[in-house]
């Protein structure tokens, strides 16, 4: 199994956190390199792409995708982790004064470009400490807003004080804390009832695969059917190294224009998937100005 390279859309259930997902693939697989895509609250479940073998070099990129996912909004409460598992710190029935319209328009108001201050229970980092370790000790610290896009959001159905609504967004957003958000904005309070990721990228929600599956997929040797090949998620165009050119690139080496063969024409700045002559993945290579090609990752060493 050592040989495996590629990445497992993996439907993460509840209960587990994503780095139980990975430490359990790599029981399922045995292999070391494996690595998630982007952290999902234990409580949380849905799509959560795995990196393995070479493919772990594409988390970053995979992480910076847009997001998909459908949540529940209650409205009247508040908790100390703005959602249904924390400690409830306010209530209200005022939401009861709101009318549907209202609860539309101000929900989509968050749609675009805004800022969110990420929530202490949170895996960020301050100082080299997780948030959710230092609010477990009911330590709290400042936190600094960061931009987050919002580029659509479906409200699913409202029967207040519960609101279902589908968010598609950018990297870094959290969903519970748009949850708060829009309860204040309301003038009550909100917080998240339950959490499913349905997209990450190109990976949705009725192609992923529980552990349970996968676990089954590898005694029946059918674990082709689910590993997507690293350079199949990976949306360049395609340049073939030249034979007399393979060690140049299997090095790392600068490329020129004449030293490959390219299906389609590349612009500067552009990124390309780069073949040995043999035809096996090798490489990230960006184009620059006079026709060089200079590597950003190495997949073949």
């Amino acid at each position: 199994m050592q040989d495996v390279n590629g990445i497992i859309n993996v439907y993460k259930e509840k209960g587990y956190t994503s780095f139980d997902v990975v430490a359990k693939l790599r029981g399922i697989l045995k292999i070391k390199k494996i690595g998630h895509t982007g952290t999902l609250d234990p409580d949380a479940e849905g799509v959560l792409p795995v990196c393995i073998g070479n493919a772990t070099k594409l988390c970053d990129f995979l992480m910076e995708k847009q997001k998909e996912y459908e949540a529940e909004l209650i409205l009247g409460k508040s908790t100390d982790t703005q959602d249904m598992s924390g400690e409830v710190l306010n209530e209200s029935d005022n939401y009861k004064n709101l009318t549907e319209d209202v609860v539309r328009d101000t929900i989509r108001s968050f749609v675009g470009e805004i800022y969110q201050t990420p929530p202490m229970y949170s895996a960020l980092k301050v100082n080299g400490q997780k948030l959710c370790d230092l609010a477990r000790k009911g330590i709290t610290v400042e936190r600094k807003k960061r931009k987050i896009t919002i580029f659509d959001i479906e409200i699913l159905k409202i029967d207040l004080p519960k609101v279902n609504i589908r968010v598609k967004c950018s990297k870094g957003t959290y969903i519970r804390t748009l949850c708060n958000d829009i309860g204040e904005k309301l003038g009550t309070y909100g917080c998240m009832g339950y959490l499913l990721r349905t997209g990450s990228g190109q990976f949705l929600l009725e192609d992923s695969v529980k552990l349970m599956e996968i676990e089954k997929m590898r005694d029946e040797n059918s674990l082709d059917k689910i590993i997507i090949k690293t350079e199949n998620v990976l949306d360049y165009k395609k340049i073939t190294v030249k034979m007399e050119f393979d060690k140049m690139l299997l090095n790392g080496n600068v490329l020129t224009y004449n030293m490959a063969v390219c299906e389609q024409e590349v612009n500067k700045s552009e990124l390309v998937k780069v073949y040995t002559s043999q035809g096996k993945f090798a490489a990230i290579y960006k184009k620059t100005e006079n026709d060089l090609f200079k590597p950003e990752k190495m997949f073949l060493v």
